[in-house]
């Protein structure tokens, strides 16, 4: 079976990205790349009752080349990011927080400075049909600059990592930010760190990891 570890590893974090509210139903897609080969969800299934044999195996133009399910309908924007970006792993994820932000913003406020683990303010792609060609450029265009992280307006958001467990960690931060600047709105208006803040940061060594060569 092609992949076989990563196919595994992507049910086991498709089952904990249930489990910690990142998706609802079969919203979401997670996939894993080695070399010109994509492990992805398949089409309209729930995350966490994939098995291995479930996930078809793909070659970098989406052409299927194991597996009998279909790929998620989101692989054009998988691909997109692995070209633009070089990443082994993306987690797309429809949670609450990131949502709400999504639907209202332009982007995320730098409203504490682990936004920077997020490669910097996380800005909203603008709004095209899911599975499009045009959401995939506009996803690609959001994360340009070394972004590891973005949100889709009226939709969702998408993390990249040095790893799956890398990607699946950076989903979860994207979504605390998010819920840390919806709950602060909620009673004031949240303080915004300013680019010589997150500046000094980064100078005292929050630094992003380099992607790994795939």
């Amino acid at each position: 079976m092609l992949l076989a570890d990563e196919r595994r590893e992507l049910c086991e974090i498709g089952r904990r990205m249930v489990e910690t509210g990142l998706v609802l139903g079969a919203s979401g897609n997670i996939s894993v790349r080695r070399g010109d080969l994509v492990a992805v969800s398949p089409a309209g299934m729930r995350l966490e009752r994939m098995t291995p044999r479930d996930l078809p195996v793909i070659d970098l133009t989406g052409t299927v080349v194991e597996g009998t399910r279909e790929p998620s309908s989101e692989t054009p924007m998988h691909l997109a990011i692995y070209e633009a970006t070089g990443a082994p792993a993306i987690v797309h994820t429809h949670s609450t927080y990131g949502a709400v932000v999504a639907t209202t913003m332009t982007e995320l406020p730098p409203i504490h400075y682990n936004t920077l683990l997020l490669g910097g303010v996380v800005r909203v792609a603008e709004y095209a049909t899911y599975g499009t060609p045009e959401l995939a450029a506009n996803v690609r265009k959001a994360m340009a600059g070394g972004m590891r992280a973005a949100l889709m307006a009226n939709h969702g958001g998408v993390t990249i990592g040095t790893d799956l467990e890398d990607a699946f960690e950076n989903a979860r931060l994207l979504e605390w930010l998010c819920g840390v600047y919806v709950r602060a709105r909620s009673i004031g208006e949240p303080r915004v760190l300013t680019d010589e803040q997150l500046r000094q940061v980064t100078e005292r060594g929050l630094r992003l990891k380099p992607l790994p060569e795939v």
